[in-house]
């Protein structure tokens, strides 16, 4: 039934990519195509690797070459990059549709077969089935694709393989020619397929990697002038693999001596190779049943919360640290730029459904600038204040959704700021001082008292 409706979403598709008025050269063709899905974790991960062909010239100049993603996935879609023979990226632009979007790059090569590299990452693509499953059942999921390259180009020679996350497949969608050995699926090679050609597949197979989903996550980066950013995280996290069906026994879970298991006991925090002061907490305090290891280039956080995680639990923690800002903060004269990260590694293959990064400058910033790595919805600017401050400190706030390790990336934050106002806050002092002194001093200095004077002799006529 599932099969017969994605194939029904994959026909409207096509319908509307061609009202869309978008231009497809009918001289370019796939030559050949080698796709590789990676089903080992809760992402799916698709890498292409295209070569091209023209029927009528010999080279690529300019050429537009468009690659669509149907609205069955496009939901889903959280990473895509179209890079050339030498992995350099090419600017994609995007056209929305009803029913998808077309993708489409300049190709420029002297080579007639110029390769191009296709990399998708999808989130909440699998699908655990059955939903529900017992403390010592295993967890088996379904994913729902396509046997041939979706293409509205024709395909002389494709190949598909496609990696599981263990050898134990409950069964799989078999199209001339295909295989299954070990942990691997192969569909083709097919020949001459045309465009827009589809052969709907499903495969259930069993899948232990941690499924767990950021459902938020509000990183707020506090920068000092003064040597120092403060980074702290709070974060919201579900386990969003099959549900535990019927009660919990710690007993049980403590002698289960199974290597995969839905479950998950605990993973793994990437943070700066600076980074000092590290604290992790829940609303019960300080969790001290953690581990942190300095590495040359990293700090790495084995983070293990208060229970194991099942399908449908949930937690949530803070998790903070202190960086110098001198490896992330460049100026020139009043003029500055902070370069630091979106988001950190949380764990592995993480998917996060919505970050949120609010940026706390100094009090009498200015100019402010941001440039994202990506595309950011921006919220309008808040006001934060501290001890001494006068008029606040301006917070820059952006947020995006369905991220994952593919946008741990850098954004720039170009502001001026004034030096003079890094000795606002001492002079604040010194005159709070001086002020309590003088105080204090004619305090002192001067007598309130209404009794009189014992010194003072009183003569009274006889």
């Amino acid at each position: 039934m599932r099969n017969h409706f994605v194939f029904a979403i994959v026909t409207i598709s096509l319908v509307a990519f061609n009202a869309a008025g978008v231009q497809i050269d009918s001289n370019i063709q796939n030559k050949n195509v080698e796709r590789t899905i990676d089903l080992t974790t809760q992402l799916v991960k698709v890498q292409h690797k295209v070569t091209l062909e023209n029927k009528v010239k010999k080279e690529f100049s300019g050429v537009a070459y468009t690659f669509p993603v149907t609205k069955d996935v496009r939901d889903n879609l959280a990473y895509i990059s179209i890079r050339d023979a030498l992995k350099k990226e090419l600017k994609a632009t995007e056209e929305k549709t009803a029913d998808g979007s077309l993708f489409t790059v300049s190709v420029t090569s002297s080579s007639p077969t110029p390769v191009l590299h296709i990399e998708t990452v999808f989130s909440k693509s699998l699908e655990p089935y059955p939903t529900q499953i017992t403390q010592n059942e295993r967890q088996l999921v379904r994913y729902f694709g396509n046997a041939y390259f979706y293409s509205p180009y024709k395909t002389i020679s494709q190949k598909t393989t496609v990696l599981l996350a263990s050898k134990s497949v409950e069964s799989y969608t078999t199209v001339k020619p295909s295989s299954h050995a070990d942990g691997t699926i192969t569909y083709g090679p097919y020949e001459n397929v045309e465009p827009y050609s589809s052969e709907p597949i499903t495969v259930h197979y069993e899948n232990h990697s941690p499924f767990l989903t950021i459902t938020n996550l509000e990183r707020v980066i506090e920068l000092s002038h003064w040597g120092n950013i403060a980074v702290e995280e709070t974060i919201d996290i579900l386990h969003s693999g099959a549900g535990l069906k019927g009660s919990f026994s710690r007993y049980d879970y403590q002698k289960d001596a199974r290597n995969n298991h839905p479950s998950v006991k605990s993973y793994k925090t990437i943070l700066p190779a600076s980074a000092t002061e590290v604290y992790y907490r829940d609303t019960n305090g300080n969790i001290s049943t953690s581990a942190m290891r300095i590495l040359k280039d990293s700090v790495e956080l084995d983070l293990r919360p208060r229970f194991p995680l099942f399908g449908g639990w949930k937690t949530h923690y803070t998790i903070g640290y202190n960086v110098p800002s001198f490896e992330y903060l460049f100026s020139s004269g009043d003029q500055y730029l902070l370069k630091m990260r979106v988001i950190d590694h949380v764990f592995d293959d993480m998917v996060i459904e919505k970050a949120t990064v609010k940026i706390i400058l100094p009090e009498g910033t200015s100019n402010i600038k941001l440039i994202p790595p990506y595309s950011v919805s921006r919220s309008p600017d808040q006001v934060h204040y501290t001890y001494l401050d006068t008029v606040g400190r301006p917070v820059i706030v952006f947020s995006k959704q369905n991220l994952v390790e593919n946008h741990i990336a850098d954004f720039n934050l170009k502001y001026t700021f004034s030096k003079a106002f890094m000795i606002q806050e001492p002079l604040l002092i010194i005159g709070f001082l001086y002020a309590l002194f003088l105080i204090v001093i004619v305090w002192t200095r001067l007598d309130f008292s209404i009794t009189k004077d014992s010194s003072v002799t009183h003569h009274h006529k006889d």
